[in-house]
């Protein structure tokens, strides 16, 4: 039985519940929208919350990772350019001491060819000394192993470092001086130039490897990032399109609530108005 008072208002009571409840759940679509998010802070789920941190901090993490590895990546990038160059450069030395070992050449032969040589060993030098890459060189004499964060956990790949000048340049400093004898030794298997040309092999291989290994690990940590990245999307994302709908439906309730409440509000005046 519908009871008729001016003292208690069951319909207002009614109408002002219905809309805080809208008027609760437009601020929550609200912020959801201007956010995108539908779990913004522990207040809108404590538990995803905390799941959604600890990603966030596996991605910062990864991403610090990430950037190291491609400092280390120019490092062995300028390294290899280096031996690179070395090696051309003993290619050619290894033709011009084959004519330095032939006894029948002129004197004035001999030296064009030693100029050439000398030219040769200031370039190796250069190429040596010059492989800096932010303030590191990996094959200049006193160099030092270098140890590179690879991912979130701190784990660690090193990478040696050779001492070219001691290795290489030493081997064919003198190469300018040698005689047709000196040039002839220096050709065999164990010689002086096939020993630096093996010795710049071999570190090509070596730093080639390491940075096949850190393309590797940047490659997988990007994956790595995006799928981390996508796993967080499906926890805390909002669903816009599903929260533009709502925001709508709950500005039209908040609208009708609203109106609801101003009747409720005005069955006092109506019965009042019966005993006029």
């Amino acid at each position: 039985m519908t009871m008729n008072s001016i003292i208690t208002n069951i319909g207002a009571q009614v109408a002002l519940q219905s809309l805080n409840r809208t008027t609760e759940e437009l601020s929550t679509v609200q912020k959801r929208v201007s956010t995108g998010l539908r779990v913004a802070d522990s207040r809108d789920d404590g538990a995803a919350f905390a799941v959604a941190e600890r990603v966030r901090g596996e991605i910062a993490g990864t991403t610090s990772a990430n950037e190291q590895l491609g400092g280390a990546k120019g490092l062995l990038d300028v390294t290899r350019a280096s031996l690179e160059n070395v090696s051309t450069s003993l290619t050619k030395m290894k033709e011009l001491t084959v004519k330095l070992a032939d006894g029948a050449i002129t004197s004035e032969q001999r030296t064009q060819y030693q100029t050439q040589v000398k030219e040769l060993t200031n370039n190796i030098k250069a190429f040596i000394t010059g492989a800096d890459y932010n303030g590191r060189n990996m094959v200049d004499a006193g160099g030092a192993t270098v140890k590179v964060v690879t991912n979130a956990s701190g784990d660690n790949y090193s990478v040696a470092a050779y001492d070219a000048i001691a290795g290489i340049f030493n081997e064919i400093s003198a190469a300018n001086g040698w005689t047709a004898g000196d040039a002839a030794g220096a050709l065999t298997a164990t010689g002086k130039v096939s020993t630096a040309i093996t010795n710049t092999l071999t570190q090509l291989n070596n730093f080639g490897s390491a940075t096949r290994f850190v393309d590797t690990q940047i490659g997988f940590n990007k994956k790595k990032i995006d799928a981390m990245e996508g796993g967080m999307g499906a926890l805390v994302d909002a669903d816009l399109a599903k929260e533009s709908a709502k925001l709508q439906s709950l500005q039209i309730r908040q609208q009708l609530g609203s109106q609801a409440l101003g009747i409720a509000n005005q069955a006092p005046s109506v019965l009042q108005s019966l005993f006029r």
